[in-house]
């Protein structure tokens, strides 16, 4: 094997150095909104508050994360991605150390506000990050190797709650995240490298030439995104969609987005005008095939894989008689499967491309969904447990060669937005698998008939990836990769000269 080859298989080592300290901090959010997931009737009898008072500690959470995504789409190029980063890391860290010391609900929902917001940088300049430090050509295999944290966050989260609870004070879930938050900002402080912010001239991410920010487009993107999320929130909270508390933030939410469209377009129209101030995310990037096709099987997938991790603890503790603790260990075999699944498929889409792995992973997860609907109260543990590796197994083999297909769909310059409409959509269809799961169970005659009902619905959604999954960019071009290889090489050797 050449040399060149070889410097496209291996990560260098300060590369690796900089994904360990970057899946670090994306950890963090993900751990802390999934603990305080299995928190809310511990916190409402501490906090003297009622179960949808205390629900806000969470759903704040999550609207600072969905707000905050598209500002970080600007101040990314604005002000640096290692600056933007340490800042997300200290606002999550104050916010963590602040809620773990509330003194009433009021407070608690303000201080996981302020964590929300810290989130809300963090989780988009992981994929950033990430993207711009792997290049095009080893896309696939660092997506792979994040998709660790994407799989098993959600799984551990609840375990790791349920053990505080089972022997500390609910504030331990957020006193623990400051220790880890520390260690974060001071690994990033000595391993991220420096990056010159865009003060002048047009940015790296082409968003805002002079830094200048669109803040008609802020103001309605963000809070749109967020209204659609809440109306979802509220539909899971209140079992219904006909709600006014679900209707008037959906209604919100879409007229907002649909305002964001009209700006955009304008923007768009008068690009010619020097004064005129681009839209926040150039509409244009949908018609790039591989970009849309890669964010709406990654939304479609966010549907499925939410809808499934909250269905398998229901199943357990109805079925099976299962405490908490028990049904999130059961189900940790789904974020096992991805685990295991996602570096690999992710470093071999960088060779083959996405679309066999995807089309395979797939057929793989939908067969598995289908499985599902078989199972009752009867049916040996075993069997889920193996059904549940499987189906990790195969979402892991379309995720992460999605993520990576995306990223070589793009430009460099239009990372910092491709990777924030991937995260608000991967929001977004988190948050409508969880009504989804709610609604049905609910209006289910028993819990059995809700959980097949649940299954064939993540069946449905899994064919629709299916049907997607072929408008996926190809295989790789060997010409780009081989004139990556060269340039290294030629690099290497007018160094040994």
């Amino acid at each position: 094997m050449s040399s060149e080859d070889s410097g496209d298989d291996r990560l260098d080592p300060r590369l690796l150095a900089l994904i360990g300290v970057v899946l670090l901090g994306g950890l963090l959010g993900i751990l802390n909104s999934t603990m305080a997931a299995v928190a809310t009737e511990e916190l409402a009898g501490s906090l003297d508050a009622s179960l949808s008072t205390v629900g806000w500690a969470s759903t704040g959470f999550l609207l600072a994360v969905t707000a905050t995504i598209p500002f970080t789409t600007w101040a990314v190029d604005r002000f640096g991605a290692r600056r933007l980063w340490l800042v997300g890391l200290a606002i999550f860290l104050t916010g963590s150390l602040t809620a773990g010391l509330a003194w009433d609900v009021g407070s608690l929902i303000a201080f996981r506000t302020l964590q929300g917001f810290g989130a809300g940088l963090l989780d988009p300049l992981v994929l950033i990050l990430l993207a711009r430090a792997a290049g095009p050509h080893r896309a696939g295999r660092v997506m792979g190797l994040m998709g660790v944290v994407l799989s098993l966050g959600p799984v551990l989260g609840p375990v790791a709650g349920g053990a505080v609870l089972s022997g500390l004070s609910w504030r331990w879930m957020f006193l623990l995240s400051a220790p880890l938050g520390l260690l974060a900002l001071v690994l990033a402080v000595r391993v991220l490298p420096s990056d010159a912010p865009a003060s002048d001239g047009t940015s790296p991410g082409g968003t805002s030439p002079g830094g200048r920010l669109d803040v008609v487009g802020l103001a309605l993107l963000g809070p749109g995104f967020a209204a659609v999320v809440l109306a979802l929130s509220q539909t899971a909270e209140r079992s219904t969609v006909t709600a006014w508390q679900a209707l008037l933030p959906l209604a919100l939410g879409a007229a907002l987005l649909a305002g964001y469209g009209v700006h955009a377009a304008r923007a768009l129209r008068a690009a010619h005008d020097a004064r005129r101030t681009p839209p926040l995310v150039d509409p244009r990037l949908f018609a790039n095939r591989g970009f849309s096709a890669s964010v709406t099987i990654m939304g479609l997938g966010g549907v499925a894989n939410f809808a499934a991790f909250f269905a398998l603890p229901f199943y357990y503790q109805q079925a099976h008689g299962h405490g908490v603790l028990a049904a999130g260990l059961l189900m940790s075999p789904v974020g096992l499967g991805g685990a295991v699944a996602m570096p690999l498929a992710g470093r071999l889409s960088d060779r083959v491309g996405a679309r066999g792995l995807a089309i395979g992973g797939a057929l793989l997860a939908a067969a598995c969904a289908l499985v599902f609907t078989r199972f009752d109260a009867g049916t040996h543990e075993l069997w889920p447990v193996l059904a549940a590796l499987a189906l990790g197994l195969g979402m892991g083999c379309y995720s992460s060669p999605t993520m990576g297909s995306l990223y070589r769909a793009l430009p460099a310059a239009l990372v910092a937005q491709g990777s924030s409409v991937l995260y608000m959509l991967n929001q977004l269809g988190a948050a409508l698998g969880i009504a989804c799961v709610t609604l049905v169970m609910q209006t289910a005659p028993d819990a059995i008939t809700g959980f097949h009902r649940v299954f064939w619905l993540v069946t449905a959604v899994l064919v629709l990836v299916l049907c997607t999954v072929p408008l996926l960019p190809g295989r790789p071009r060997a010409s780009a990769v081989a004139a990556a290889g060269a340039a290294r090489g030629a690099v290497s050797s007018g160094q040994s000269r």
